[in-house]
């Protein structure tokens, strides 16, 4: 009869032969099936005074250490992570850095609502352990504050639901020509991030039905010709302007046809990535541009639903303005899990320093 592997090693005892350049911890969590490694301890110094000048230092100087911790061996092509920076926003109980492994993104819904469990179960937001609450974490994002509501059961943390910033429709029924699909129809959604948002029927696919491989290509080909076609801007802030992703729908946008059905989408972003959840920021800015078309009114609800089958919901809540935009500000709702923790060491004689991708 074997041993288990696991009695045969005194990990007490466990040593790093070698010198070791850099000793990272984090917690790994997933929200709807999308991965979040939630950085804990271990950057060198962060310069910047600002959230976006963090970021800027970061991508600069230790884009590094982001390599190595969304690729593998200690990740992998789908990885997501946060890092968590000093506050600058003196309403905010932690702010956070978004990367991935085509490099940083300025929101994320999915890491916002794991980052809202984090806050209560680590201390950043103090709570009494008796209570059954919600409890409110306001989040600093390099795209602004977002506000979580974290559900607290007898002291245990639960399902979040944040409130976007201001979310609008950049530009709709945009009519682009495609290679592969010819004439295309799609609108464009800022929801904390710019995506290109397209029906599956405009590419001849099925959301539920067509492989993943077909979406995915069909959805690089699209984020390709928008980034060389058409030009986004931020109405406040011009570092936030980029396409970020595309979120593939099934079409089903009209609250009051398919108000009691979810409604499946997948969003592809990064260098290839494919989000397992219903994508926060996504549904944020589906919700956007349905609300501009009159698809959905204020406090109206729908569904979303990912390639994995977990589900966000997602609501309009409140009429603003982004600069001249008309707007409106989100909640969206999900629940995270927990993964594990860990400690991530790279020896001096380590041959992949910075990780490396096999796709």
């Amino acid at each position: 009869m074997s041993m288990p592997i696991a009695s045969l090693v005194n990990h007490s005892n466990l040593e790093v032969t070698n010198d070791v350049n850099l000793e990272i911890t984090v917690v790994d969590m997933h929200t709807g099936g999308e991965a979040l490694r939630i950085i804990t301890a271990g950057y060198p110094k962060i310069k910047g005074e600002t959230i976006l000048a963090k970021r800027k230092y970061v991508a600069e100087n230790l884009d590094y250490i982001r390599k190595l911790l969304m690729r593998e061996p200690r990740g992998h092509s789908e990885m997501f992570g946060a890092l968590l920076v000093t506050p600058d926003h003196e309403q905010a109980d932690l702010a956070v850095l978004f990367m991935h492994n085509g490099g940083y993104s300025i929101m994320c819904g999915h890491a916002v609502i794991a980052l809202g469990r984090y806050a209560v179960d680590s201390g950043h937001v103090k709570i009494d352990r008796s209570m059954t609450c919600s409890v409110p974490v306001y989040i600093q994002c390099p795209c602004g504050l977002v506000k979580a509501m974290v559900d607290v059961t007898n002291g245990k943390s639960g399902k979040v639901k944040f409130t976007s910033v201001p979310a609008f429709a950049f530009a709709v029924d945009v009519k682009l020509p495609t290679k592969s699909y010819g004439e295309v129809t799609l609108d464009i959604g800022y929801g904390g991030t710019f995506y290109a948002l397209i029906s599956d029927k405009e590419l001849g696919l099925d959301i539920r039905k067509s492989s993943t491989s077909d979406l995915t290509t069909a959805a690089k080909e699209i984020l390709e010709i928008c980034r060389e076609k058409l030009t986004v801007s931020h109405p406040e802030e011009p570092d936030l302007a980029f396409m970020y992703g595309v979120i593939v729908t099934d079409g089903k946008d009209q609250f009051a046809e398919f108000k009691d059905e979810p409604s499946c989408n997948m969003c592809y972003f990064g260098d290839g990535q494919v989000d397992r959840s219903p994508c926060g920021s996504g549904a944020t800015a589906r919700i956007a541009v349905q609300h501009h078309k009159d698809q959905i009114s204020l406090n109206q609800s729908r569904v979303f639903e990912s390639i994995t089958g977990s589900t966000f919901t997602a609501s309009p809540i409140l009429e603003t303005k982004c600069g001249e935009f008309p707007a409106v500000l989100v909640e969206v709702e999900g629940l995270a899990n927990y993964c594990g923790k860990a400690t991530f060491t790279v020896e001096k004689n380590d041959p992949f320093q910075e990780g490396f991708l096999v796709n």
